[in-house]
Protein backbone atom coordinates (compact mmCIF):
# COMPACT_ATOMS: atom_id res chain seq x y z
CA UNK A 1 0.00 0.00 0.00
CA UNK A 2 1.44 3.76 -1.16
CA UNK A 3 2.10 5.95 2.34
CA UNK A 4 1.16 8.30 0.76
CA UNK A 5 -1.85 7.23 -0.75
CA UNK A 6 -3.25 5.69 1.98
CA UNK A 7 -3.26 8.19 4.40
CA UNK A 8 -6.67 10.45 4.85
CA UNK A 9 -6.90 14.46 3.74
CA UNK A 10 -8.69 16.30 6.59
CA UNK A 11 -11.07 19.24 5.34
CA UNK A 12 -10.87 21.66 7.32
CA UNK A 13 -14.22 24.01 8.01
CA UNK A 14 -15.30 25.94 5.49
CA UNK A 15 -14.40 23.72 2.50
CA UNK A 16 -17.04 22.34 0.48
CA UNK A 17 -15.76 18.83 -1.51
CA UNK A 18 -17.67 17.93 -4.36
CA UNK A 19 -16.53 14.68 -5.79
CA UNK A 20 -18.83 13.55 -9.42
CA UNK A 21 -17.07 10.02 -10.56
CA UNK A 22 -13.78 11.09 -11.48
CA UNK A 23 -14.11 15.08 -10.83
CA UNK A 24 -13.15 16.52 -7.66
CA UNK A 25 -13.91 20.14 -7.07
CA UNK A 26 -13.14 22.30 -4.13
CA UNK A 27 -14.15 25.26 -2.60
CA UNK A 28 -12.94 27.04 0.28
CA UNK A 29 -12.26 30.62 1.42
CA UNK A 30 -9.99 31.86 -1.19
CA UNK A 31 -11.84 29.72 -4.37
CA UNK A 32 -12.57 26.91 -6.19
CA UNK A 33 -10.56 24.36 -7.60
CA UNK A 34 -11.61 21.83 -10.03
CA UNK A 35 -9.65 18.96 -11.35
CA UNK A 36 -10.20 15.62 -13.15
CA UNK A 37 -8.66 12.83 -11.98
CA UNK A 38 -7.59 9.34 -12.83
CA UNK A 39 -10.26 7.17 -13.88
CA UNK A 40 -9.13 3.89 -12.05
CA UNK A 41 -9.13 5.74 -8.66
CA UNK A 42 -11.78 5.83 -6.48
CA UNK A 43 -12.17 9.14 -4.14
CA UNK A 44 -14.69 9.51 -1.90
CA UNK A 45 -15.61 11.64 1.14
CA UNK A 46 -16.48 9.78 4.46
CA UNK A 47 -16.93 12.39 7.25
CA UNK A 48 -14.53 15.73 7.42
CA UNK A 49 -12.01 13.72 5.21
CA UNK A 50 -11.05 12.46 1.69
CA UNK A 51 -10.11 8.81 1.27
CA UNK A 52 -8.57 7.81 -2.32
CA UNK A 53 -8.45 4.15 -3.14
CA UNK A 54 -6.80 2.24 -5.77
CA UNK A 55 -8.75 -1.22 -7.53
CA UNK A 56 -5.42 -3.92 -7.61
CA UNK A 57 -1.70 -3.68 -7.05
CA UNK A 58 -0.87 -3.35 -10.73
CA UNK A 59 2.46 -0.92 -10.92
CA UNK A 60 0.32 1.68 -12.48
CA UNK A 61 -2.08 2.05 -10.04
CA UNK A 62 0.68 2.19 -7.26
CA UNK A 63 1.77 5.16 -9.26
CA UNK A 64 -1.05 6.76 -9.32
CA UNK A 65 -2.90 6.00 -5.56
CA UNK A 66 0.09 8.45 -4.28
CA UNK A 67 -0.39 10.95 -7.13
CA UNK A 68 -3.84 10.83 -6.63
CA UNK A 69 -4.33 11.86 -3.34
CA UNK A 70 -1.61 14.56 -3.57
CA UNK A 71 -3.18 16.56 -6.36
CA UNK A 72 -6.33 16.39 -3.84
CA UNK A 73 -4.17 17.39 -1.00
CA UNK A 74 -2.76 20.05 -2.69
CA UNK A 75 -6.25 21.75 -4.03
CA UNK A 76 -7.42 21.62 -0.31
CA UNK A 77 -4.62 23.70 0.88
CA UNK A 78 -4.75 26.02 -1.80
CA UNK A 79 -8.24 26.89 -1.53
CA UNK A 80 -7.90 27.60 2.64
CA UNK A 81 -3.79 28.92 2.24
CA UNK A 82 -2.92 29.22 -1.16
CA UNK A 83 0.91 29.14 -2.38
CA UNK A 84 3.60 31.39 -3.08
CA UNK A 85 6.90 31.30 -5.28
CA UNK A 86 9.70 34.40 -4.68
CA UNK A 87 12.10 35.14 -7.47
CA UNK A 88 15.55 37.15 -7.03
CA UNK A 89 16.59 39.25 -9.71
CA UNK A 90 20.59 39.64 -9.34
CA UNK A 91 22.65 41.72 -12.01
CA UNK A 92 23.36 45.51 -12.27
CA UNK A 93 20.70 46.94 -13.71
CA UNK A 94 18.65 43.77 -13.55
CA UNK A 95 15.14 44.65 -11.91
CA UNK A 96 11.05 43.83 -12.50
CA UNK A 97 8.53 46.59 -12.41
CA UNK A 98 4.20 45.75 -12.05
CA UNK A 99 2.69 48.06 -14.55
CA UNK A 100 -1.13 47.45 -13.99
CA UNK A 101 -1.20 43.40 -13.91
CA UNK A 102 1.44 42.92 -15.76
CA UNK A 103 5.13 42.31 -15.00
CA UNK A 104 7.78 44.38 -16.82
CA UNK A 105 11.57 42.83 -16.60
CA UNK A 106 14.64 44.71 -17.81
CA UNK A 107 17.19 42.29 -17.61
CA UNK A 108 19.64 42.59 -19.89
CA UNK A 109 18.20 42.52 -23.00
CA UNK A 110 17.79 45.88 -25.43
CA UNK A 111 13.95 45.15 -24.44
CA UNK A 112 11.83 45.13 -21.80
CA UNK A 113 9.61 41.92 -21.59
CA UNK A 114 6.48 41.57 -20.02
CA UNK A 115 4.47 38.80 -18.55
CA UNK A 116 0.91 38.68 -18.14
CA UNK A 117 -0.09 36.38 -15.50
CA UNK A 118 -2.93 33.76 -16.22
CA UNK A 119 -6.31 33.96 -14.40
CA UNK A 120 -6.27 33.45 -11.12
CA UNK A 121 -2.74 34.17 -10.20
CA UNK A 122 -1.29 37.63 -8.84
CA UNK A 123 2.33 38.99 -9.44
CA UNK A 124 3.71 41.30 -6.51
CA UNK A 125 7.07 43.40 -6.68
CA UNK A 126 7.88 44.01 -3.03
CA UNK A 127 11.33 44.95 -4.35
CA UNK A 128 12.93 45.78 -7.70
CA UNK A 129 15.18 42.83 -7.24
CA UNK A 130 12.26 40.05 -5.65
CA UNK A 131 8.99 38.70 -7.58
CA UNK A 132 6.38 37.33 -5.70
CA UNK A 133 3.80 34.56 -7.59
CA UNK A 134 0.93 34.00 -5.39
CA UNK A 135 -2.41 31.73 -6.16
CA UNK A 136 -4.57 28.70 -5.80
CA UNK A 137 -3.58 26.33 -8.06
CA UNK A 138 0.47 24.95 -6.76
CA UNK A 139 1.10 24.08 -10.79
CA UNK A 140 -0.42 27.00 -12.32
CA UNK A 141 1.87 29.06 -9.50
CA UNK A 142 5.15 26.83 -10.50
CA UNK A 143 4.54 27.04 -13.97
CA UNK A 144 4.53 30.63 -14.51
CA UNK A 145 7.48 31.48 -12.04
CA UNK A 146 9.74 28.87 -13.45
CA UNK A 147 8.73 30.84 -17.42
CA UNK A 148 9.63 34.50 -15.34
CA UNK A 149 13.06 32.05 -14.41
CA UNK A 150 13.32 31.41 -18.05
CA UNK A 151 13.40 34.96 -19.24
CA UNK A 152 16.80 35.00 -17.78
CA UNK A 153 18.20 31.70 -15.98
CA UNK A 154 21.33 33.15 -13.49
CA UNK A 155 24.36 32.23 -15.45
CA UNK A 156 27.53 30.26 -13.81
CA UNK A 157 30.23 32.94 -13.92
CA UNK A 158 28.45 35.89 -12.32
CA UNK A 159 25.30 34.26 -11.23
CA UNK A 160 23.39 37.20 -12.51
CA UNK A 161 19.88 36.45 -13.88
CA UNK A 162 16.82 35.65 -11.93
CA UNK A 163 16.76 32.51 -9.88
CA UNK A 164 14.06 31.22 -6.96
CA UNK A 165 14.76 32.45 -3.90
CA UNK A 166 17.25 30.27 -1.62
CA UNK A 167 18.69 28.33 -5.25
CA UNK A 168 21.74 27.91 -4.56
CA UNK A 169 23.77 28.59 -8.33
CA UNK A 170 27.02 26.39 -8.51
CA UNK A 171 29.38 29.07 -9.65
CA UNK A 172 32.78 28.34 -12.42
CA UNK A 173 36.43 29.66 -12.26
CA UNK A 174 36.22 31.28 -15.33
CA UNK A 175 39.01 32.10 -17.43
CA UNK A 176 42.22 31.69 -16.60
CA UNK A 177 45.20 34.82 -16.23
CA UNK A 178 48.57 35.46 -16.48
CA UNK A 179 49.70 33.99 -12.90
CA UNK A 180 48.33 30.90 -14.39
CA UNK A 181 50.72 30.42 -17.15
CA UNK A 182 48.69 33.12 -19.60
CA UNK A 183 51.10 34.36 -22.39
CA UNK A 184 52.81 37.32 -21.70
Amino acid sequence: MSRIGKAPIPVPKGVEVEITGNTVMVKGPKGKLQRELAREMKVSLEGDRIVVERPGDDKEHRSLHGLTRTLVANMVKGVTEGYARSLVISGTGYKAVKHGNKLVLSVGYSHTVEIEPAEGLEIDVPLPTKIVVKGIDKELVGQTAADIRAVRPPEPYKGKGIMYEGEHIRRKAGKAGKAAGGKK
